[in-house]
């Protein structure tokens, strides 16, 4: 059963709560805020068995972005920023500014453990993911991360916070994707994401969703 839909997701990003900003990240009720739809498989056939709930906001110096993934199999070797995580389980966020499909937009991904990969990709392709470049050498001045596992309930979450300064500055709407990188050895290998790139890789900025910041 395919849950392919060819038109794009947007999505009217809330701001953070009044009081939010006051406590520790890691302390907020971000089950408070409502949820993006479940993830689908990459090539849009069907929703992922290990699903994952993204929940987004932001304020005038920051965007928010927390997953909650699903994980029968959590797991992780490498310990170092910048790291390629991608290789072993990962969620990511691909974002630019603007409408319009971007040639040129950031990656930022983290690991169970905590580990984060951020750099620049430059795609003029568009539509595929034939031919790309990669600067691992850029870092998100002021980023922060967070993650923590919790293998007892088969679940694990991360958080990124992104300083507006460090992506160009508060723009009212933004091209982005989500996405997530997960492979079980109990249930197999899945790539899933938001919207469904309908494609082996997901570095398919034609089929970014948009955010606009409510």
């Amino acid at each position: 059963m395919t849950v392919f839909n060819d038109v794009l997701p947007s999505y009217q990003v809330p701001k953070c709560p009044l009081g939010w900003q006051t406590l520790a990240i890691t302390e907020w009720q971000w089950q408070d805020l409502p949820s993006l739809p479940p993830f689908v498989l990459a090539d849009g056939s069907s929703l992922a068995k290990q699903q994952t709930q993204v929940r987004v906001c932001y304020s005038s110096k920051h965007l928010y972005v927390r997953f909650d993934c699903q994980d029968d199999d959590i797991w992780g070797t490498y310990q170092k920023r910048d790291d390629p995580i991608y290789d072993e389980e990962a969620v990511e966020v691909f974002i630019a500014a603007g409408d319009e499909t971007p040639t040129r937009y950031l990656e930022f991904e983290v690991s169970p453990f905590g580990v984060l990969f951020n750099c620049v990709i430059t795609n003029p392709s568009l539509h595929s993911h034939e031919s790309y470049d990669v600067d691992e050498t850029w870092n998100a001045e002021g980023l922060e991360w967070f993650a923590r596992v919790h293998p007892e309930q088969q679940r694990w979450w991360a958080i990124l916070v992104i300083p507006w300064g460090a992506i160009g500055g508060c723009h009212e709407s933004w091209r982005a994707n989500f996405y997530r990188i997960e492979r079980s050895q109990k249930s197999g290998t899945e790539f899933s994401c938001w919207s469904a790139t309908l494609a082996e890789s997901f570095h398919v900025p034609a089929r970014f969703g948009t955010l606009r910041l409510g």
